[in-house]
């Protein structure tokens, strides 16, 4: 199993309902952080009420900008392991991603945000050790990854990245890049972290070839 807080949820443990957050751009996965600054007020309701009870949000991207928005129908609940208030009345969140769901069905509104059912049934393994990526998909990806940064002119510990789990690594990185909302739903859909990767090094290699089509 995938080691994670003792205050973790366990997969027989997760919810029945959950609230959502539609972001476009913002997406957590498994084992993965995601920060948050909350102001509107029915999502400051939903962070009030998830933190009376289980701690989960459901952060699931917008397919459109559509009143009300149409979405993706495979998301990542989080769970708020940081929280804080601020005077002019914000919250200062910190998610960690749980396991992903498939939206099948939305119920009335409560107090402003979204309310799901959600089927974790795909995704079990989301709470399990992944499969260690094959080593050729992985040789390919971290190439992929050096030319980005090398493109962004971004400067990285090579040794503090070659030292982190490559699952922790990939997760982290698909909500941290500049990367466009299309490709980070695909990642959050890929199956496997095999999968993941080889999905994420197609997209580097995509976002440099245009890179050098421009200059």
């Amino acid at each position: 199993m995938r080691k994670s807080s003792p205050f973790t949820q366990s997969f027989e443990q997760l919810p029945k309902t959950l609230p959502i957050f539609p972001l476009s751009g913002a997406v957590v996965l498994p084992g993965g952080t995601l920060a948050l600054n909350i102001f509107e007020p029915r999502y400051l309701n939903m962070l009030q009420d998830t933190m009376r009870g289980d701690r989960l949000i459901g952060m699931i991207q917008p397919k459109n900008e559509l009143t009300p928005t149409v979405l993706h129908t495979i998301g990542c609940a989080a769970r708020v392991v940081s929280y804080s208030e601020t005077k002019d009345g914000r919250l200062e969140i910190l998610l960690e991603g749980i396991c992903r769901f498939t939206i099948i069905e939305e119920f009335s509104t409560m107090r402003g945000y979204r309310l799901v059912k959600p089927s974790w049934r795909d995704y079990e393994d989301d709470f399990k050790s992944p499969v260690a990526a094959d080593a050729q998909n992985s040789l390919i990806f971290m190439n992929a990854l050096r030319s980005y940064f090398n493109q962004h002119n971004i400067d990285v510990d090579w040794s503090n990245i070659n030292e982190l789990p490559q699952e922790t690594l990939v997760n982290n990185l698909v909500g941290q890049l500049a990367l466009s909302n299309d490709n980070k739903q695909l990642l959050v859909e890929a199956k496997s972290l095999n999968d993941r990767i080889k999905v994420f090094a197609a997209i580097l290699a995509e976002i440099e070839n245009d890179h050098e089509t421009r200059h």
